[in-house]
């Protein structure tokens, strides 16, 4: 079957968000690209990057600066956030999901939004995308701007982290029990993956708190309005969110150092009992040498019971042993 020409490429969805209304329409995957301009609301448009056609589509798109054009199709994994000619792009860090399962690999969504349109686009499916495709098609009179969906996408990624952290949260509390036990075992490398995923939730969450601060801090002519409130809320959630890892990343960090104390420890004990297994055996040893020595005129060589007198000397070399090493304080 041949493909059709006036469809949107590498389109995944596209909603008619109607406010007053209180409805959102969705629109035919085979929707031509006029469909999407015009009418009441705002249009909601999401394309695969899978597509090759994506990035000729968005060139005629009307109303996109160059730079707005570029945040939409590049392949960058670096979270940015712009304002410019009242336009609002960047890329968002995000979850990527993998059929209907949510997954803990980051992934990227990139995004431009004006007062009657956003766009965005991904390379792989994003976890966020869809509980607020969900909230739209529940509630649309909630979105009475693109805006607001931006700050939806957002809050979710932010629900994601704080579910995440409670996932990770249990598993810690499995490797602690553990640790704390009586019996020593080596969780390192279960406790290498959570902090793996600590620091890098860590990492991009002050990488978007300072992003959002600096498009807040925009001339008021580049940034659609009320960026601002949107900033302050958004804001405070990573905020809350990054304190939430960071205590998460103190905990594993601490909790790595134990496992290292005790695994030291443990080392150190079996140093300290071979230590004094050599100290116990040397002067047996040097005994045994001395008598094992082909040279004439060897004490007890000759006669009987010699080898009763070379015990009893290998017995005293060890009794001496230990009475030096209790003197000394080492026993």
């Amino acid at each position: 079957m041949l493909p059709l020409i006036n469809a949107v490429p590498g389109l995944v969805w596209a909603y008619h968000i109607m406010p007053e209304a209180g409805r959102a329409e969705r629109l035919p995957v085979d929707c031509p690209p006029e469909a999407l301009q015009g009418g009441p609301g705002f249009v909601w448009l999401h394309l695969n990057l899978a597509d090759v056609h994506v990035s000729a589509f968005l060139d005629s798109f009307p109303g996109l600066t160059d730079a707005a054009r570029a945040a939409l199709t590049t392949h960058d994994t670096n979270a940015t956030l712009m304002a410019d000619d009242r336009l609002l792009f960047g890329t968002l860090v995000d979850f990527q999901r993998e059929f209907d399962a949510a997954t803990r690999d980051i992934g990227w969504l990139h995004f431009v939004l004006s007062d009657r349109i956003i766009v965005t686009t991904r390379l792989q499916p994003i976890r966020s995308i869809d509980p607020v495709r969900a909230a739209i098609e529940k509630n649309a009179s909630r979105y009475t701007r693109p805006l607001q969906i931006f700050e939806a996408l957002v809050a979710e990624f932010q629900r994601g982290i704080i579910s995440t952290v409670l996932e990770l949260t249990d598993e810690l509390n499995v490797i602690e029990d553990i640790v704390y036990d009586s019996e020593l075992r080596d969780e390192r490398r279960r406790l290498a993956p959570v902090r793996r995923v600590v620091v890098r939730l860590h990492r991009h969450l002050r990488t978007m708190l300072a992003l959002m601060r600096r498009a807040a801090a925009a001339d008021d002519e580049d940034k659609p309005a009320g960026l601002d409130d949107v900033v302050d809320r958004l804001t405070n959630r990573l905020e809350a969110a990054d304190n939430d890892v960071y205590a998460l990343q103190e905990r594993a960090r601490l909790l790595h150092e134990e496992i290292d104390s005790k695994l030291s420890s443990e080392t150190n004990r079996h140093l300290y009992i071979l230590s004094l297994m050599t100290a116990f055996l040397l002067p047996p040893s040097l005994v045994t040498g001395f008598f094992g020595m082909n040279t004439s005129s060897l004490p007890f060589a000759g006669g009987i019971g010699g080898t009763a007198y070379a015990l009893a000397a290998i017995v005293l070399s060890i009794l001496a042993a230990w009475w030096l090493l209790r003197r000394a304080g080492i026993l």
